[in-house]
């Protein structure tokens, strides 16, 4: 394949920082860098606290655990996403409710969140889908009114901000994923982060096997094995160098894209509004399912690489059937593709896609 869908961009102190690792023998759960990284991304986020977890799943199952989430509550998600969304909702014993998206943005809808509050509701999930923030000010406002938690999924907005303020610092806590195809990596990895700093404690507790503070050996609680390595913080740290670079050059791509598909009968999923979008996937729509899944082979044939945006969680087997229609997830769902989003693109790799695109068209 010509062009992949995604590829990291190895460039930095990545080598330099694991062969410290490597030579200090420091390659597990501790050493500088497992302190270092979480550190340095709050402070980049503009958060008090942030704790490093093994990938950006557990990450989200921390974060419920940590919120006391369980059997008997419900917790708002956008079925346009992810499946790691939903399914550490179920893990805890919680339902999960879905709700749908606005057909702009593709983020989760408001007033559909609120027509989905019950007496049983407790937390509201803000999943910023590839990269464009939620509106956090209508999310928030909704919160605040029905005294609900709020956990950000920012796996996919690292960088992105909402009025000038970065996805991951609105929430009562904040969870990021640092998979090889996410804007910065650990090759796997997450964070939480939060400004509480008691629920920070019980975080780092939960997480480390509920060991005690102060006796060594003693578990007072059941906790998890979440940590991360020092050898994924040390990787962590050497891409957070470079996140501004890597923003830019993204938001360079998007803009390429929208220059050379202007005129075609796609539409670009766009920035809207007063936010920062990091465009972790570059995404179009087309007229019908049929013509993407056309245009997907006429693509791959001239070497480049795309896939089929999320299909809405309830339409999978696990949750299949117990949820009515979704009908603007459902509609992006079954017409949009995302297209080589990595950072190493140049114009006129973006200007031959596009071209391709419009060969498509043209025939």
């Amino acid at each position: 394949m010509k062009y992949m869908i995604y590829q990291p961009s190895l460039t930095g102190n990545e080598k330099k920082y694991v062969n410290e690792c490597l030579d200090s023998t420091w390659i597990s759960s501790k050493g500088r860098f497992v302190e270092e990284f979480p550190k340095r991304f709050a402070e980049y986020i503009g958060v008090r606290n942030a704790t490093g977890v093994c990938n950006g799943t557990v990450a989200i199952q921390l974060a419920l655990a940590a919120l006391g989430l369980g059997p008997g509550d419900e917790v708002i998600v956008p079925t346009f996403t992810y499946i790691a969304s939903a399914n550490p909702i179920l893990q805890t014993g919680a339902k999960v409710v879905f709700c749908d998206s606005l057909a702009d943005t593709w983020q989760m809808d408001p007033k559909d969140i609120e027509e989905r509050i019950t007496p049983n509701t407790k937390a509201i999930m803000a999943v910023h889908i590839y990269g464009h923030p939620c509106d956090m000010d209508a999310i928030m406002t909704i919160a605040k009114k029905h005294k609900l938690l709020v956990v950000e999924d920012c796996a996919e907005a690292i960088g992105s901000k909402y009025k000038g303020k970065m996805c991951g610092s609105f929430g009562d806590v904040a969870c990021f994923s640092f998979f090889g195809n996410k804007t910065i990596t650990c090759g796997e990895g997450g964070i939480v982060a939060t400004n509480s700093d008691s629920l920070f404690d019980l975080l780092v507790h939960i997480k480390c096997q509920g060991l005690a503070k102060d006796r060594e050996y003693w578990h007072d609680i059941i906790g998890f094995n979440y940590r991360m390595t020092n050898i994924q913080a040390a990787i962590g740290l050497a891409q957070l160098e470079q996140i501004d670079k890597f923003v830019a050059a993204k938001q360079d791509v998007a803009k390429w894209y929208q220059k050379y598909l202007v005129d075609l009968p796609v539409k670009f999923h766009e920035q809207v509004g007063d936010v920062r979008h990091t465009f972790w996937m570059n995404s179009i729509l087309a007229s019908s399912n049929d013509e993407r899944n056309r245009l997907r082979e006429h693509l791959k044939a001239a070497g480049v690489e795309t896939r089929p945006t999320f299909f809405p969680v309830h339409t999978m087997p696990p949750y299949f059937g117990k949820y009515k229609s979704f009908p603007v997830a459902e509609s992006i769902a079954l017409r949009g593709m995302n297209l080589p989003s990595y950072p190493m693109l140049k114009e006129d790799d973006v200007k031959y896609i596009c071209g391709t695109i419009r060969e498509f068209y043209s025939a």
